[in-house]
């Protein structure tokens, strides 16, 4: 591989707060130096970035990616096709397969399939509990051997509060970190979205906040009680938020994370029954989306995630209540969150922390940052190109979106995994 010399870049590194017009230089795949004053050798393959943000690919902690089991919905090669295309060079993909991802030989084959077939990088996270039935743990410590990165029982909570401690301090001799749906089971059981006015002009059972603010009090004592690294997957109340900034403030090892479209729709999405706006956690009020979004300003989220959760037809096209939760999040991660920097929420640097190298350092992966000698893991993106979505367009086996026709601003370019062009933009 020659190296590459990526000129008339405006850098962008959230670890280290560059944000300044500059030269990246990559050899063998890794990163070897970046600034202003760097300048492109002779016989370096040059790519002139014309001006355009490039940034450490994005990391996304939360997807699911169907394969092995599901691959009618979703496979590695087709959602490393969507997250490529959403500039998503790293993807933590959720235990929730079937076979459940609960034996070491399956974060083996996870990681080989892969290898073989997905041109971004796989990471898995393995299930908390065996067959995410919520009442053995799994063999924490074997898993991580074998390269599982956290633990989680994906969609589905983990009820009983003794196996939830057990697994917490567990995963705190080894330092795991411990990824929880936080959704009272019980309170949550039937429902399809969120209570409240909307649910019931629909006729529809909701899915209370309180669930959510319950589930995440017990794990915030819990935590406090064994000192694990808890992190809340995907937030969407204001009281949830609320309960996670006063555990901070307490000095717990505690951290959430946010869905884009938690804070690009809320609940009247659902409108006639779309049930593409179906999801879990449900869209919520407009005050809680609000509130995601203040969250976001004041650091109390932590990451931003696709919550990629892909559907086929077959499971989408049916009555509200029997529809399956979901959103194809991939390729929309990225110019859904630039949103919050034009409307003036959050400057780019912070946006971007949250979709690099904090969600790298939670999960301790050598990405989402410009460190000499890290993996040449890029986007390069238009932040004003203005555009609309089309579900037509999506990469993934399943076009579930509830964005079909939504104009955005911020394009993604190319993507490059180790040094390699994995997605390049037609006319880019």
């Amino acid at each position: 591989m020659r190296p590459q010399a990526f000129i008339n870049a405006r850098l962008l590194d959230p670890a280290s707060g560059l944000d300044a017009p500059g030269t990246l230089v990559v050899v063998d795949g890794k990163i070897a130096a970046v600034g202003r004053d760097v300048r492109a050798d002779q016989g370096m393959e040059v790519i002139d970035c014309d001006g355009a943000c490039l940034a450490p690919g994005l990391v996304d902690m939360r997807a699911f990616l169907g394969e092995p089991g599901f691959e009618e919905k979703e496979t590695l090669a087709t959602g490393g096709l969507a997250a490529a295309a959403g500039g998503v060079t790293t993807v933590a993909a959720q235990p929730q397969t079937d076979p459940i991802v609960d034996e070491p030989a399956l974060v083996g084959f996870i990681a080989r399939r892969a290898r073989e077939t997905c041109v971004v990088n796989v990471v898995s996270m393995a299930a908390i509990t065996k067959g995410l039935r919520g009442e053995e743990m799994t063999e924490m410590g074997l898993l991580h051997e074998a390269g599982a990165v956290a633990f989680t029982d994906g969609w589905q909570p983990v009820a009983n509060a003794q196996v939830m401690r057990r697994a917490m301090s567990y995963g705190t001799s080894w330092d795991l970190l411990i990824v929880h749906h936080a959704e009272e089971p019980a309170l949550a059981r039937g429902g399809h979205m969120n209570s409240g006015e909307v649910a019931s002009r629909l006729g529809l059972k909701g899915i209370p906040p309180m669930a959510e603010v319950i589930m995440v009090e017990r794990d915030l004592r819990l935590a406090e009680m064994t000192g694990a690294r808890y992190h809340a997957a995907c937030l969407s109340t204001g009281e949830a938020l609320e309960s996670m900034r006063r555990g901070k403030q307490r000095g717990l090892r505690v951290t959430c994370g946010a869905a884009a479209h938690h804070f690009a729709l809320n609940e009247n999405e659902v409108g006639e029954y779309r049930t593409f706006a179906k999801v879990s956690p449900p869209l919520r009020s407009e005050e809680d989306r609000a509130a995601v979004v203040e969250a976001l300003k004041d650091g109390t989220i932590d990451v931003i995630v696709s919550d990629h959760s892909p559907q086929d037809q077959e499971s989408k096209r049916l009555p509200f209540p029997v529809a399956e939760f979901g959103i194809a999040g991939l390729q929309t991660l990225l110019p859904l969150s630039l949103e919050l920097v034009h409307n003036g929420s959050l400057p780019l640097l912070d946006l971007l922390a949250k979709l690099t190298i904090n969600p790298a350092r939670l999960l301790k992966l050598p990405a989402g940052q410009f460190a000499r000698g890290a993996p040449a893991d890029l986007v390069l993106f238009d932040l004003d190109a203005p555009w609309r979505i089309n579900e037509k367009a999506l990469k993934s086996k399943s076009k579930n979106t509830p964005f079909d026709g939504r104009p955005v601003q911020g394009r993604v370019l190319r993507t490059v995994v180790a040094g390699e062009t994995v997605y390049e933009q037609e006319g880019a």
